[in-house]
């Protein structure tokens, strides 16, 4: 196997194509499973209650169904649910695998090679037509699309405010400080941190402060109640938002719990997705 000398992560876009400038944000996460998809669906929904036009688009997904209208996945259909869009599923996501792999190893897998054009004439088309747009990735900043395009290159070419959805238990700093320092390493503009499923309840919190140096005090739900003070300290980030691990969130039923809505609701997305 040869490996060519050039630096992947150098985050190189400048054989792409510009993109129209859009407000919105772009939703990305620590992983897979994360939640990024929920957060980004409610984000959009906020939006659209508070009267701003906004559109989503997840530009490529996989782990997609089969139907009669051909692929389609359980993500673009939420996200659409949230956003109240009437467009079609195959715009909102216009590439799809059924393989439930990495992009570029879907693509092979399926012998059908991922159109970033699709996705860059998509996208102008959406940012060039809302008032918004909440782009969600798939996996994290480093997922590759291609082998040589990864989600990192597409944020790069957006230039869109970057959210980074994190998990709340123990791992979750390395994880998220490694998600922003490829964020700046590209030059990204991020947000901030939504860290998603805490399942601590502020009751239990007030008694964590008194308690969390008395040995008998629970290590999972203190690393849970520290980690974000821990990320937004070593990561000199904005934690924007602390959303509850509840039962009425699901992608796959469309809802989106009220403790959960509260929590997205506290934020100035109005601000964010201005750049501002």
């Amino acid at each position: 196997m040869s490996f060519s000398n050039k630096n992947p992560f150098d985050f190189d876009v400048s054989a792409y194509p510009a993109l129209p400038s859009a407000r919105g944000v772009l939703v990305t996460a620590t992983d897979t499973e994360v939640g990024k998809t929920l957060v980004a669906g409610a984000i959009a929904r906020y939006l659209r209650r508070s009267g701003v036009a906004v559109d989503v688009f997840k530009p490529v997904a996989t782990g997609c169904r089969r139907s009669r209208e051909g692929l389609v996945s359980a993500d673009t259909e939420f996200l659409a649910a949230c956003a109240e869009s009437g467009r079609p599923l195959r715009e909102i996501t216009p590439v799809r695998y059924a393989s439930a792999l990495a992009p570029n190893v879907a693509a092979q897998r399926e012998r059908r090679p991922v159109d970033l054009e699709a996705i860059f004439q998509t996208y102008s088309r959406l940012a060039e037509e809302s008032q918004a747009v909440i782009v969600e990735g798939i996996g994290g900043l480093l997922c590759p699309i291609t082998d040589d395009f990864w989600v990192v290159h597409l944020a790069k070419m957006m230039k869109l405010p970057v959210v980074v959805v994190a998990r709340a238990g123990l791992g979750t700093i390395n994880h998220t400080l490694l998600t922003l320092h490829t964020a700046h390493a590209a030059g990204l503009n991020v947000a901030g941190v939504v860290i998603n499923r805490y399942k601590i309840e502020p009751a239990t919190e007030e008694a964590l402060k008194r308690q969390q140096e008395a040995p008998h005090c629970d290590d999972a739900e203190l690393a849970m109640f520290t980690n974000r003070t821990q990320i937004a300290g070593r990561g000199k980030v904005k934690v924007l938002a602390i959303v509850p691990d509840e039962a009425a969130n699901s992608v796959e039923r469309a809802t989106i719990g009220s403790d959960t809505d509260f929590a997205i609701g506290q934020v100035h997305w109005e601000e964010i997705i201005a750049g501002r």
